[in-house]
């Protein structure tokens, strides 16, 4: 769900709600009671609800570190490599 900013043009305190898109925007300042808010423009923030937001949950097959794999070329043996075997090769 989205997280908004609302700034009061009484008391100017900022205050943050987790509301639906479809919410109606929020009025009353919970600070000062007045119907003052205004809605900030700010950078995107959600919160991911739910189960299956996690690495592990996604686990299941053999996962493939190609950065710390040896044999990242298939002529490593040969002259004529990729460049950083031919590089490092001799």
């Amino acid at each position: 769900m989205p997280i908004y900013e609302y700034q009061c043009q009484s008391c100017g305190e900022v205050t943050e709600a987790i509301q639906k898109i479809s919410d109606p925007v929020l009025t009353d300042c919970p600070d000062c009671g007045k119907a003052d808010l205004k809605k900030l423009l700010s950078a995107p923030a959600f919160r991911l609800k739910g189960s299956g937001w996690y690495e592990t949950d996604f686990k299941g097959g053999k996962k493939k570190n190609l950065a710390s794999s040896d044999n990242h070329c298939p002529s490593k043996d040969s002259k004529s490599g990729c460049g950083s075997c031919a590089a490092t090769s001799d």
